[in-house]
């Protein structure tokens, strides 16, 4: 319904802010990286997503387009409403929660105030297909992981290692250490095997 708001900085506050419209004042709940990123001026333009429930209608603001689709995302997710979701963008970036999502980092996603472990999961679940979708994003990272798991576990077999045992013990040392090369995996396999 509404979609931007384009105006006048009257008010602000890490939480909130109240924009002039042709002598129209609207708050807007803002999450902390859109508070960091609001000009100096007084002129400002957010992006804004308007959650209706029963008792409220409530307009969040926004400091680019991409936060907003990825809260509109977040608030889809069953259990994560409009306040959850901006406790989610204040705590992470844009593109920290997009990598979280694509990259299944269920600790980093539980992290947040409020998202407990089902949550966490839930999000992931039900975003990831989208967040590489509407976002385009590469799966470059996560394939790369791959890559790194596939030469260390064959490595660990010329090493006569079971591929059980070390598939396991790969997956978690990765679970700790996303970006881990292959001669990390191996070294910290090897101290565990």
């Amino acid at each position: 319904m509404i979609t931007q708001v384009r105006g006048r900085l009257v008010e602000k506050s890490p939480t909130e802010v109240v924009v002039d419209c042709n002598g129209v004042g609207y708050l807007l709940h803002i999450s902390l990286n859109t508070f960091s990123s609001l000009p100096e001026g007084e002129a400002v333009v957010l992006y804004t997503h308007l959650s209706i429930r029963e008792d409220a209608h409530t307009l969040f603001g926004f400091i680019s387009k991409t936060e907003r689709e990825v809260f509109k995302l977040l608030i889809s997710v069953s259990g994560v409403g409009p306040s959850i979701a901006r406790t989610m963008c204040s705590s992470m970036t844009s593109e920290e929660i997009q990598n979280a999502i694509a990259t299944e980092n269920v600790a980093l996603i539980q992290s947040v105030k409020g998202i407990g472990a089902k949550t966490a999961q839930r999000v992931i679940v039900d975003l990831k297909d989208k967040i590489l979708k509407t976002f385009d994003m590469d799966t470059i990272s996560i394939s790369a992981s791959n890559t790194n798991k596939d030469e260390a576990l064959s490595a660990l077999d010329v090493l006569g290692f079971q591929r059980k045992q070390s598939d396991k013990l790969v997956a978690a040392i990765l679970k700790e250490n996303k970006d881990a090369s292959v001669e990390k995996i191996i070294k910290l396999a090897l101290k565990s095997l």
